[in-house]
């Protein structure tokens, strides 16, 4: 969505509102930035290791 739609959904009023919202919350704490940039940078957790391929029995030949 571009800032142009959001303004025309929300109108100019609501817009600033949360702009000042914004203005007015603290910074995050530098353990704060820590957590999330963890997060970020790999939201699913660890990365389990890659299994040993399993490998196929041969086929029986058939007599």
């Amino acid at each position: 969505m571009t800032r142009e739609e959001r303004l025309a959904i929300l109108g100019p009023k609501i817009v600033a509102h949360i702009h000042a919202c914004v203005d007015a919350a603290p910074d995050p704490t530098p353990e704060l930035v820590a957590r999330l940039r963890r997060i970020m940078t790999n939201p699913a957790g660890e990365i389990p290791a890659p299994r040993p391929a399993a490998t196929a029995e041969p086929a029986a030949e058939a007599a």
